[in-house]
């Protein structure tokens, strides 16, 4: 079916077709005629919908920096969770997680050899030399965001820094990538040589995902791959990058008794950093920075 230059934008903002995405689908028809891979335009995001996803991003954003606050040794998981649900209940939101597919909290939380998805609990307690990654996700007026952060408790090993510290640089590497007509196989790429070059393996069981107007959208962000290969990466689009790196093999378990909590096959440490990405006409914006 042709739009025409004066019809409404099949976007939904309301703007006519010549000022909205004309242009637009000039590219994306030109790309997809050579052969690549195209978004479906179901994941591109109008400006209204981005702004609403902002406005869950600053929350999200703002939940992280009050854990940031307060995480230190001694405290137990089920803290961390009850300082998320307690600050995103107060600002108007919902944490995604809670109640998402069974799991039973507000965030995720992950310690050590735990690569994602660990469950609070009063019974487990952060000491020091303990890395632990909290994971928030926030539903605000039907709006998702999702971010990471990765946490020092205390005086923590060699091991346990550096790893701590090649991971965000791998996120940094994947988010650089990200160019508007670029492609996934970009962000894997650069996530991989980062982590390589240090000795590490990358997770390749979970990725990242599309994200906004539900908690997990096409596409699966991989944070492995080639330069040039995969789906392009369309103005409009938002999705998370969110390596998970290992100090041994990249090979994963899950939990067999909560069925959720994911380990390193080997025991050995595992770190990650997450944000969530906009892909705009002239580059990139991150909605959690």
């Amino acid at each position: 079916m042709t739009t025409n230059r004066n019809d409404k934008c099949w976007c939904g903002s309301g703007l006519k077709y010549k000022k909205c995405h004309m242009d637009f689908d000039e590219k994306y028809n030109e790309m997809a005629a050579k052969g690549h891979i195209m978004p479906p335009k179901s994941l591109i995001k109008n400006k209204e919908q981005i702004e609403a996803i902002k406005e869950s991003g600053k929350i999200n954003t703002g939940v992280l920096d009050e854990v940031a606050k307060h995480i230190k040794a001694g405290m137990s998981t089920a803290d961390i969770d009850k300082i998320v649900y307690d600050y995103t209940i107060a600002h108007g939101a919902t944490p995604a997680p809670l109640g998402y597919g069974g799991f039973p909290k507000s965030v995720c939380t992950s310690i050590n050899s735990e690569v994602c998805h660990g469950i609070p609990d009063e019974n487990i307690i952060l000491k020091e030399g303990d890395i632990v990654n909290v994971d928030v996700s926030t539903i605000k007026d039907g709006y998702f965001s999702d971010a990471s952060r990765m946490f020092k408790i205390g005086k923590v090993s060699e091991a346990a820094d550096k790893i701590t510290d090649v991971a965000k640089e791998c996120l940094e590497a994947g988010i650089k990538a990200v160019k508007p007509w670029g492609h996934l196989g970009d962000i894997g790429a650069a996530v991989q040589e980062v982590a390589e070059k240090n000795g590490y393996s990358v997770v390749r069981a979970f990725g990242g995902h599309g994200i906004g107007l539900e908690f997990h959208e096409d596409p699966f962000v991989a944070h492995v791959g080639k330069k040039n290969q995969g789906m392009v990466l369309v103005p409009g689009m938002v999705f998370t990058i969110e390596p998970m790196i290992n100090e041994g093999e990249y090979d994963v378990y899950v939990d067999d008794v909560n069925e959720w909590t994911v380990y390193t096959a080997d025991d050995s440490l595992s770190a990650q950093w997450e944000h969530q990405i906009l892909v705009t006409e002239d580059g990139i914006e991150i909605i959690t920075r």
